[in-house]
């Protein structure tokens, strides 16, 4: 039942939606691919601010399209979604300045991006939005059978559920949950774009 849903084609009304997730981080930033393959950016402390270049340069290359570097063959995605920062940390420092660049870097070449704050997003994939790790890893596995192999901080499971949510909310679920968790859908602000077909 679900594994057929993982399987299949994301199709929208002119061709497949390339919808990708991202866990910023700089020290380990999850990406979930459009395909629905997931890796984690790894950076090292002692390249300070460096890490930023090359967390955009690798966002830009899983993001693609003709107006980011590195993959300029690829369509343009349709919709990136970004776990949010939580709103008591706004302004927290190092991450924030993870937000900055590639949310700037989407900015720049006009894709549409939504945010999701953690408790949204754990209540969307497991019905709690104090869900951890592990919670958040098991309801991927129950539901889709998906492992996340080596995802010792969940940063690759993040990012999966953060594409599942973006793919719901465009009306191309791969993944089938209960009424009472896709209703997180409604607490986030997507773009105009984001609209089920």
């Amino acid at each position: 039942m679900t594994s057929a849903l993982l399987a299949a084609p994301v199709m929208g009304a002119a061709g497949p939606l390339r919808v990708i997730g991202l866990d910023l981080s700089i020290t380990s930033t999850g990406v979930a691919f459009s395909d629905g393959s997931t890796c984690c950016i790894k950076t090292k402390t002692a390249d300070g601010d460096y890490r930023l270049t090359v967390i955009r340069r690798t966002v830009a290359l899983a993001v693609g399209g003709p107006e980011l570097m590195g993959n300029p063959t690829a369509p343009p995605p349709t919709l990136v979604v970004i776990e949010d920062l939580p709103a008591h940390a706004k302004s927290a420092g190092i991450t924030g300045m993870v937000h900055g660049v590639v949310r700037q870097l989407l900015d720049e070449a006009g894709v549409p991006y939504a945010r999701v704050v953690p408790s949204t997003l754990k209540k969307y994939a497991t019905g709690s939005g104090g869900a951890d790790k592990t919670a958040m890893a098991l309801a991927a596995f129950k539901r889709v059978g998906r492992e996340f192999v080596d995802d010792k901080g969940g940063d690759q499971c993040d990012a999966w559920w953060l594409r599942a949510m973006g793919l719901d909310m465009l009306g191309r679920p791969v993944v089938e949950l209960p009424k009472a968790q896709r209703e997180s859908l409604a607490k986030v602000t997507w773009p105009e774009t984001a609209v089920a077909s």
